[in-house]
């Protein structure tokens, strides 16, 4: 997580919350300039909160703490993304969702400006959202991200990512849930910093959940954390 909050924001409360499912690929590029650009409008008071869910193709991004070790063979583009955390792969048949909030106000059981109950307030949607089809999520002390029990492999491995910035408390990036991506592409990295453990998803885990149904189980529980918005 990476924040440079310079100036409170004024409050998006009377506009209601934007959620948009993308189509097709989304270039990592594209969704950086168009997060950028919605902050400032958020931060600007001109536009609403977002919740925006894409697709991205085979893309290895770097956040703040990421180290040239980290990445182990350059598969496909890679790019700065401006977040905390180290290197992250994002691709087809994972749901990335970015979310945009003026922190100034409250959010479910989100206080206004606290940025860790924010954090955790992101590990508890996608553990809520795993629970929908009969996967327990963790979290787990000096790990990021949520992890599940790996049959397959032993022990545990990661299922979801977290990487987040905060600028003049509006929020953005956020989460990625593996649901069915080609696991052999998180080889050409380190994800997250983390040698030691795996890395799966719900299709992997033999949940065949379409993308669709990912999605509607975002958004319900959306509400149960973030409240309706």
């Amino acid at each position: 997580m990476t924040d440079d909050i310079l100036a409170p924001a004024p409050s998006n409360a009377a506009k209601p919350l934007e959620w948009r499912v993308e189509e097709g690929l989304t270039d990592y590029p594209v969704a950086l300039a168009e997060m950028e650009s919605r902050i400032a409008a958020i931060r600007a008071g001109e536009a609403a909160e977002r919740v925006w869910l894409v697709e991205h193709p085979p893309t290895y991004t770097a956040g703040t703490s990421a180290t040239p070790e980290g990445l182990t063979e350059a598969r496909f583009p890679t790019f700065h993304a401006g977040r905390g955390g180290q290197w992250t792969y994002h691709g087809p048949g994972q749901r990335t969702a970015y979310v945009m909030l003026d922190l100034t106000r409250p959010h479910g059981s989100v206080p206004a400006r606290d940025i860790r109950a924010y954090v955790q307030a992101l590990e508890e949607w996608m553990i809520r959202t795993l629970e929908r089809f009969n996967v327990r999520g963790e979290r787990r002390d000096g790990r990021v991200g949520i992890w599940v029990a790996d049959p397959k492999r032993g022990g545990e491995s990661k299922i979801g990512a977290i990487g987040v910035r905060v600028t003049r408390w509006v929020s953005w990036h956020g989460i990625a849930l593996n649901v069915e991506p080609d696991l052999s592409h998180f080889g050409g990295i380190v994800p997250c910093g983390i040698r030691e453990h795996g890395v799966t998803s719900l299709w992997d885990l033999g949940i065949t959940a379409t993308m669709e149904e990912v999605d509607a189980a975002l958004r319900a529980c959306w509400e149960e954390v973030f409240g309706a918005g």
